[in-house]
């Protein structure tokens, strides 16, 4: 599919509170075949995620260590992880500690999935995953672990208001671009 069609395809899907506001944009080489262009969604004329800069306006992280550390991300803790730890340890950990252990698991394996999602995500191809998305149902792209996937799924028209409010707990374990595009769309409902 062609970049018009498929831009026109993707717009099509924006909810109308966002319409004029979320652009996706692309820069080609004309006279360079073998250099591939880049591909971006801007907000409110602003590049806010593009794939290949890693000077964009979201904060990309570097280790796992810096993700633990983060007060902002919040990792709400069940009191079914609590008790399969407890099991683990057999009783001999205080209560207050427990809960400081399962955080620190949660957020190691959070770190993991960002730091994989962020390296899959600056070798993927917009274009593949927005014709991937076209194809794939909204629930489907909501419960990606492909970042890009979830803010096209984020900005749909067919998200409905009460689905978005139920998801704000779930929001909170996804990458920081992600919780930018949901922020975005809570405040226009």
């Amino acid at each position: 599919m062609s970049w018009s069609k498929l831009k026109q395809n993707l717009e099509s899907f924006l909810c109308p509170a966002l319409q004029g506001r979320v652009e996706y944009r692309a820069t080609s080489y004309r006279y360079l075949p073998d250099k591939a262009g880049s591909c971006y969604i801007a907000v409110d004329k602003k590049n806010v995620f593009n794939m290949s800069d890693k000077t964009t306006l979201i904060k990309w992280y570097q280790t796992e260590q810096e993700i633990k550390n983060d007060s902002g991300i919040q990792t709400p803790i069940s009191n079914e992880e609590i008790e399969v730890l407890r099991k683990e340890t057999k009783g001999l950990v205080p209560e207050d500690r427990l809960l400081v252990i399962a955080r620190s698991r949660k957020l190691s394996e959070l770190a993991k999935e960002l730091l994989s999602a962020q390296s899959s995500l600056s070798k993927s191809n917009f274009i593949v995953v927005a014709n991937k998305f076209l194809s794939t149902p909204l629930e489907e792209s909501l419960e990606s672990n492909d970042i890009l996937m979830n803010i096209l799924a984020l900005v749909d028209r067919r998200l409905g208001k009460k689905r978005i409010l139920n998801m704000a707990e779930k929001i909170k374990l996804k990458h920081p671009i992600v919780q930018y595009f949901y922020a975005l769309r809570l405040s226009k409902l």
